[in-house]
C-alpha cells in the first residue's frame, strides 16, 4: 500500500513540470489533476473517469499506470460495479435433442472408419518400387544438418549499496513504463539487487552509489536527478 496522491506529487516536483503543461500533455483538466494529488476521487465525474485520469496521469509521469489504478480499487473502489458478473447456465438439452446428437456422432464415425479402410487397402494394394542396383538406401537419404545450439540472452545483474549517503531511485524493468521493481530511497549501508534484460532507473544523487553491472564496478554521473538506461553492455543516460 502506498499513498496514490503523494506519490504523483512528488515525481511531479522531481521533474519540475507544472498543471497547466501536464493538462496539454494528457488533455486533463488541471483541477482534476490536483483532485488526483489530493486523493479527492469523489469530485471527478466517475470511477471510470478517475482510473482512466489515474493511469494517463501516472504513465506521463514515468509511473507504472496500472499499479496505481490497482490500488485505487483496493482502497476505495466497492460496491456492486466491482462484483464479477455470474454467466447464466444454460438449460440442459432436451432427450430428442441428446438422441439426435448421438445418432449424428456414430454416423460420422461410421463414416470415418470405412475412409480409413478405403485409404489402408489402397495404400497396400499399391506395387512398391525397386531401387536400383547398386544404390543403397543409405545413399538416397539426405544429410542432417546438426542444429546450432541457441545463443544464451545475457542478463542484467545490477547490485547498488548507498555508500556515501541516502539515494531516493525508482528502477523499472525493460523501459520507463514497465513493472516497478523498487520505489524508495536506501538509506546508509543499504543494498538492493536488481536483474532483468534492460533496467530503467530514476535516481537522485547517484554520487552517494557504489554500483557494480556483471561483476564489475560502474561510475554513474553525478549531480541532481538522473534517468539511466542500464543493458548488459553498460549504463547509459536516457535520451
Amino acid at each position: 500500500m502506498f499513498e496514490i496522491g503523494n506519490s504523483l506529487r512528488e515525481a511531479r516536483l522531481r521533474q519540475a513540470l507544472d498543471f497547466p503543461e501536464i493538462e496539454q500533455g494528457t488533455k486533463i483538466r488541471a483541477k482534476y489533476l490536483r483532485a488526483l494529488e489530493d486523493e479527492q476521487f469523489e469530485l471527478l465525474p466517475a470511477q471510470t473517469y478517475v482510473k482512466g485520469f489515474l493511469r494517463s496521469y501516472a504513465e506521463y509521469l514515468g509511473l507504472d499506470g496500472q499499479l496505481y489504478v490497482d490500488e485505487y480499487n483496493s482502497r476505495f473502489v466497492v460496491g456492486e460495479e466491482d462484483a464479477p458478473t455470474r454467466p447464466r447456465r444454460a438449460a440442459p438439452p432436451s432427450r430428442g435433442v441428446r438422441v439426435q446428437s448421438r445418432v449424428v456422432l456414430l454416423t460420422l464415425l461410421g463414416i470415418a472408419a470405412v475412409t480409413a479402410l478405403v485409404i489402408v487397402a489402397w495404400t497396400r494394394g499399391e506395387p512398391q518400387k525397386n531401387e536400383p542396383v547398386g544404390l543403397h538406401s543409405s545413399q538416397s537419404q539426405t544429410p542432417v544438418t546438426p542444429k546450432r545450439p541457441a545463443a544464451t540472452v545475457k542478463l542484467v545483474r545490477l547490485l547498488v549499496t548507498a555508500r556515501r549517503g541516502p539515494c531516493w531511485l525508482q528502477v523499472h524493468r525493460g523501459s520507463a513504463t514497465g513493472p516497478i521493481l523498487f520505489q524508495g530511497t536506501l538509506d546508509w549501508g543499504q543494498k538492493q539487487l536488481f536483474t532483468g534484460r534492460r533496467l530503467w532507473i530514476t535516481l537522485d544523487r547517484p554520487e552517494n552509489l557504489a554500483t557494480v553491472l556483471n561483476g564489475h564496478t560502474r561510475r554513474l554521473p553525478v549531480g541532481g536527478v538522473k534517468t539511466l538506461i542500464v543493458t548488459p553492455r553498460g549504463i547509459r543516460p536516457a535520451v
